[in-house]
């Protein structure tokens, strides 16, 4: 099993026509993903790649085609309309890699979510991977931006806010030959949808998910949260990790969301709270997947 998508779910792309969208959506035909439509205004009628229909709106592209799932690819002032759209269209799911949305967007976004169905990845994430077998990873679905094959299908769910990290942490695993169930990049904005500690819940409640690996950075209260369930909830094993060990406080490091500010969101008190938890603490990047392979 996986979490939240598999080779059943179908996919439009909402920005496929522009450059960096296109790269991308190419990548997750090639990965064995159901790239079903494709959404840029003024541009319905398109195909791309000669097999996914264009169209000008996402309520269109879910009439024609049944997708469930948006990938959103479009420049930050239209991202926040992008992710409502979605919401408007009643889809499952939409991950949205955006980088640079206006907080006031999100905060727009976000209340005007409190009630749907619409679950939000992101934004600034790359997005998510749920792999498939064997090197044309069928039976996989890759969604964003992370490179597909380092990915190999198993029980390790990988959660993060920071995208390299993810990567690393997921190569570490299939350089050792440790396959995972599904890898979320849930972002490192201030302000997203989907947080660590629900993406815990759904890896807990996976039968397939035998371990978990959770990266976290400094800045915010989120991978507090998430430890204080795991020390009361979870039954499987949790290796952790934090960024931003060295950063002064005050400064932004990196993500919007990675400031430590009023003593609060320090990688310390982090540490110390998953310790606190009974998860295992990778002191560097590099440890990830052994501090967990060692837990289990």
């Amino acid at each position: 099993m996986s979490i939240l998508v598999d080779s059943d779910t179908k996919v439009l792309v909402q920005g496929i026509t522009g450059g960096f969208g296109g790269r991308h959506a190419k990548l997750s035909l090639d990965y064995g993903s159901q790239i079903v439509a494709g959404v840029t205004p003024g541009k319905g009628g398109q195909q791309f790649e000669e097999r996914v229909p264009v169209f000008d709106t996402v309520s269109q592209a879910v009439e024609q085609t049944g997708a469930t799932t948006s990938a959103i690819f479009v420049p930050p002032p239209f991202a926040a309309d992008a992710i409502l759209e979605g919401v408007d269209a009643d889809l499952d799911l939409v991950i949205c890699i955006t980088e640079g949305i206006p907080v006031k967007d999100m905060i727009r976004v976000k209340n005007a979510m409190k009630g749907c169905k619409t679950r939000l990845i992101g934004p600034n994430c790359p997005g998510l991977v749920t792999p498939g077998d064997g090197e044309d990873s069928k039976g996989g679905c890759r969604i964003g931006i992370a490179p597909g094959y380092i990915h190999k299908k198993g029980n390790i769910g990988v959660v993060s806010r920071s995208g390299t990290l993810t990567y690393e942490a997921v190569w570490q695993l299939t350089c050792k030959g440790v396959g995972q169930s599904t890898c979320v990049g849930i972002g490192g904005d201030p302000v997203n949808g989907t947080s660590h500690l629900d993406v815990i819940k759904m890896f807990n409640d996976d039968p397939d998910t035998h371990g978990i690996i959770m990266i976290g950075e400094i800045g915010g209260s989120a991978e507090e949260e998430a430890a204080a369930w795991i020390q009361e909830h979870c039954q499987k094993p949790v290796a952790g990790f934090i960024a931003g060990t060295t950063a002064p406080p005050g400064r932004r490091m990196g993500h919007a969301g990675a400031i430590v500010s009023g003593g609060k969101g320090t990688a310390e008190a982090k540490i110390a709270a998953f310790k606190d938890a009974g998860i295992h603490v990778a002191q560097t990047p590099s440890e990830m997947a052994d501090v967990l392979l060692q837990a289990m």
